[in-house]
């Protein structure tokens, strides 16, 4: 057995997930009834067949992953069995909602967001950023339930919780790709040490692999890099520390409301057949439109922040209607503006304000870090309780702002030519 591309490779082929070469696009695909895996096979726009052997442009013979691999049988990888005629993308996605709305209660405008977002997963590598959707309430919220739903349409979705050890999920990621469905996502550190938030961080864009240390079999030291770029959908009880990791998000809140009527308490036996025949048109949708799915820029939202328009663009691009377009433009806004106001009640945009207003009265000279210290304490130490130290806020000034201080004559200052950087801190934060 040798390797190439990162893949095992046997004498009769490359076992294969998935592959995109030139015109050609090969999915696996299982059959639970029949026990077997085969390679469905688009050449020619949205025809396809089913093949045990395909031949590529490279030479490589790809041959599908057995049906007795652990992923597939144990049904933590959810696959197609076969393509079956998507109808247009109106009755498509009419037909995900009504299969959403049937087992989960999401409110109308998450409810076209989730199924958008299932569509956008399909041909989520027509994209370079993308979007999470994540699920939020405490237990008993029906946000597990929303999970297995949404993620029984995602394209080749991988089923884990946060209890999890991170190896096989780097590994699954980085060899089936697809849809990482994360379940208990809160984590008791969500900075850069954690590994499982390595992954969100870096996998919503492409080309930005995750480096782990390996050793191969001569024990040498040989980096690899895993690939983690794809769709995610998340459920977890908080938030994220990291406002960066934080902005990533599609967000639905659970239970703020009663639990609708007519929701099943326990998860329906037929869910698992509904969505898998869901799946085959899903696929058939993936051959039909991969090759024809762009960013529309038209979709693009006046008067944001960059950061929002690069996360809601892919999404967007999905929707046709302008009216639901609007509507899920006009709560991304909201939540938008949310973050801002936030932002805006941070220690760091607090202390901005102060230094804004002392480079004001100084006429665009320098200006001390006592100062500083002055016009915050006279704003807010009552909710301190007592006047904060200027060593305090000058480590705000260099850490939390960025900022270079020097010392004249004794002090520190924040010289004159730190006004460009001040303001641009000052569009970011008001």
């Amino acid at each position: 057995m040798n390797t190439k591309n990162g893949h095992e490779k046997l004498e009769n082929g490359v076992p294969t997930v998935a592959r995109v070469a030139g015109d050609t696009i090969v999915e696996l695909v299982y059959d639970p009834v029949a026990n077997q895996t085969a390679l469905a096979v688009s050449r020619f726009g949205g025809l396809w067949n089913i093949e045990q052997e395909v031949r590529i442009q490279t030479g490589e013979v790809l041959v599908p992953y057995s049906p007795t691999n652990n992923l597939i049988a144990n049904d933590c990888v959810l696959l197609p069995s076969k393509p079956e005629h998507h109808g247009d993308k109106a009755e498509l996605l009419a037909d995900i909602v009504a299969f959403l709305h049937r087992y989960v209660d999401l409110s109308p405008v998450f409810e076209q967001i989730a199924a958008h977002y299932i569509l956008l997963t399909w041909v989520h590598d027509a994209f370079r950023e993308l979007p999470y959707l994540r699920l939020r309430g405490d237990y008993g919220t029906g946000k597990t339930r929303g999970l297995l739903a949404i993620g029984s349409l995602c394209y080749r979705p991988f089923f884990a919780s946060g209890a999890s050890t991170v190896s096989p999920i780097f590994h699954t990621l980085d060899r089936f790709g697809g849809t990482l469905i994360l379940d208990e996502a809160d984590f008791r550190f969500s900075d850069a040490t954690s590994e499982i938030v390595k992954i969100l961080n870096n996998g919503n864009v492409k080309g930005l692999p995750v480096l782990r240390t390996m050793q191969n079999q001569d024990k040498e030291f040989n980096p690899r890099a895993f690939r983690i770029f794809g769709p995610k959908v998340i459920a977890m009880r908080g938030s994220y520390d990291d406002p960066a990791l934080e902005s990533r998000f599609l967000t639905e809140d659970m239970g703020i409301r009663p639990l609708r009527s007519d929701i099943p308490i326990s998860q329906p036996s037929n869910l698992a057949e509904e969505a898998r025949l869901l799946r085959n048109r899903l696929l058939h949708y993936r051959f039909y439109s991969l090759f024809s799915t762009k960013p529309d820029t038209a979709a693009l939202i006046d008067g944001v922040e960059p950061r929002l328009n690069q996360i809601a663009l892919p999404l967007l691009s999905m929707v046709e209607n302008p009216i639901t377009r609007q509507e899920i433009a006009t709560l991304l806004m909201r939540e938008h503006l949310e973050r801002i106001n936030r932002r805006r009640n941070t220690i760091e945009a607090r202390v901005l304000a102060a230094l804004v207003d002392a480079f004001a009265d100084a006429g665009g000279e320098q200006v001390t870090i006592g100062s500083i210290t002055d016009r915050f304490n006279t704003a807010h130490a009552s909710e301190y309780g007592q006047p904060v130290a200027e060593k305090w806020i000058g480590h705000v000034v260099r850490k939390g702002l960025g900022l270079l201080t020097t010392k004249s004559k004794g002090v520190y200052v924040v010289p004159a030519s730190e006004k460009p950087k001040i303001d641009g801190l000052s569009a970011r934060y008001t």
